[in-house]
């Protein structure tokens, strides 16, 4: 079976599908010169799905992006979005690596970065150039206030000022990130047409989707006023950034603006031009928890927005049942028709071994949460390397790459630790990375993918196992969502269909605790190879700690 020989009305295939992300420098490297490449990734597809039943058991991988950049971000500054940066390989790669994801029932999704780009792009080469030429009005620029000061308090999310002045144009121009990634204006309608553009040459080459980073950012207040300071003891939702002075900051007027759902309705028009094209929108914090909750749910209703969106809030790591339980309930309350997307790591957060302290007092609480989101109502994203336990690296002042970690170190340490290499194998120079070049990253984990696959109650065997289940039980897929019993440290909850109700039950603590269930279970669901089994008597469930539960429900 190939994509080809799907059925032709599956526009809705990403509501059942499991995604993994891939960060592509560091997935495996094919020509042994560091930098992981497509053609790597092309030599692991059947890892993740050899489209006959043997790998993972992905249906979709999403690409951090390949394109010609000067690298500053990493990718995130592009500097021709139609092209492949030579570190990856060429267009004709990208071509093969579609054509062979599809043969594996694989669909593709690529990282559009849409808000900014390079700063060497020909499109801001033009724009700085002048305030009289075609481009002139492409990205946001102003003039200095009467003291020669950038026009008001906007702080950059690398740090410092989000404006720099361009003494050609004697003006400022903005950027929410790097002074290498200026902002483009997307109330130029010149600009959208031109990006608008860009998704229909990708969307001709096949692919399955797009996820937009940091699809907030590209409304901005057109009066300039100044982000208000943030009350004190006010919460901050990106936990480790206390020393970023943008958090003291509430972001009121830089991002979040009403006018950006005008130009996400754009978007999803142009997508809307093909069949089985999907999108997934990155929505940043916003003002604390429940707002950022709204605000993701605002960009996915009504058919017009986004098809899925995804926050930070499950990377918490105060992850506890009542915390889980409030983001669950406000997402569901809060999205009406829209549908919820779920993720407990990306390149941009701390690793979530590290997070949850699973090798220490929490042992076991990686696979727990791995579980939950595959069993919740929504689409998981689940990010490469999660299915070796691969954990967060405590990177010394030396190995720093990321813009961040060198801005703020030691105070934030920045998005190297959770980007390493794939440890494919332990036997190999640098894990099976590559060939021993030397790699843009240390190749360092505890476990390789090899001895994951040798033991039976590792998360990658627990994983493809569960992602059988959820493939061939359908209220994993579309069923509804119904709370059934959170006591603080267990949580429950019903998924269902009118032909099955499923029961899911975690504990979230260290201790193992006993529950019950408020009807029979006729059919034990839960993969037989977790480390901790469940032991179920009637209508009661003993929860080893960190433990998971899937039953069917016995019908009435």
């Amino acid at each position: 079976m190939n994509l080809l020989s799907l059925s032709k009305h599956s526009n809705d295939w990403w509501k059942s599908a499991v995604f993994y992300q891939i960060y592509p420098r560091s997935f495996y490297d094919s020509n042994n010169d560091g930098i992981g490449d497509l053609k790597g990734i092309i030599e692991k597809l059947d890892h993740l799905n050899d489209g006959n039943g043997g790998g993972l058991g992905i249906d979709a991988i999403w690409i951090s992006p390949f394109f010609p950049s000067p690298q500053a971000d990493f990718g995130y500054d592009v500097s021709d979005y139609c092209d492949v940066d030579p570190i990856f390989g060429s267009i004709k790669d990208f071509d093969l690596l579609v054509s062979e994801s599809h043969k594996r029932c694989i669909r593709v999704v690529i990282d559009l970065v849409l808000n900014h780009s390079s700063d060497l792009h020909p499109w801001f080469a033009e724009s700085r150039q002048n305030r009289t030429n075609d481009k002139a009005d492409w990205y946001v620029w102003v003039d200095p206030d009467p003291d020669g000061n950038p026009p008001n308090n906007w702080l950059a999310v690398f740090g410092g000022a989000a404006w720099t002045y361009d003494p050609q144009r004697e003006q400022y121009y903005l950027h929410n990130f790097l002074p290498e990634q200026p902002d483009l204006n997307w109330y130029n309608p010149e600009v959208r047409e031109a990006l608008a553009g860009v998704i229909r040459f990708w969307m001709n080459r096949g692919v399955d989707g797009f996820r937009l980073d940091t699809a907030n950012y590209y409304a901005f207040d057109r009066k300039l006023r100044d982000n208000p300071k943030r009350p004190e003891g006010s919460e901050i939702l990106e936990e480790g950034q206390e020393a970023n002075p943008l958090s003291y900051y509430v972001t009121k007027y830089s991002k979040d603006r009403p006018e950006n759902l005008e130009f996400i309705k754009f978007l999803r028009k142009i997508f809307d031009e093909k069949e089985h094209i999907t999108s997934i929108g990155e929505i940043g914090s916003g003002e604390g928890l429940n707002s950022t909750l709204k605000l993701s749910a605002d960009y996915v209703k009504r058919k017009e927005g986004l098809h899925l969106a995804y926050t930070f809030a499950l990377l918490s790591e105060k992850m506890n049942a009542d915390y889980f339980e409030h983001v669950i309930e406000i997402t569901e309350e809060a999205i009406e028709d829209g549908w919820p997307c779920w993720s407990l790591g990306n390149h941009d957060c701390k690793r979530i071994m590290s997070r949850y302290k699973c090798f220490a007092e929490r042992e076991g609480f990686q696979q727990m949460m791995l579980l939950l989101i595959l069993s919740l109502r929504g689409t998981p994203i689940i990010y490469y390397g999660e299915e070796v336990d691969m954990q967060e690296y405590e990177i010394s002042k030396n190995e720093l790459m990321d813009p961040q970690g060198i801005r703020f170190w030691p105070d934030i340490k920045g998005r190297d630790g959770c980007r390493l290499p794939f440890p494919w194998d332990s036997k190999a120079p640098n894990q099976g990375f590559n060939n021993g070049a030397k790699p843009w990253l240390p190749a360092e984990n505890t476990l390789t993918l090899e001895q994951a696959m040798l033991t039976e109650e590792s998360t990658f065997n627990v994983l493809r196992e569960m992602l059988k289940i959820r493939k061939s039980n359908p209220a994993l897929r579309n069923g509804n969502y119904r709370r059934v019993l959170n006591n603080g440290e267990c949580f429950v909850f019903e998924r269902k269909t009118d032909e099955q109700t499923l029961l899911i039950a975690a504990n979230f603590s260290i201790e193992e605790k006993k529950i019950e269930f408020p009807s029979k279970i006729n059919i034990d669901l839960t993969p037989k190879n977790l480390k901790r089994r469940c032991a179920l008597s009637d209508l009661q469930l003993s929860l080893p700690a960190c433990g998971y539960f899937l039953g069917q429900k016995e019908e009435e």
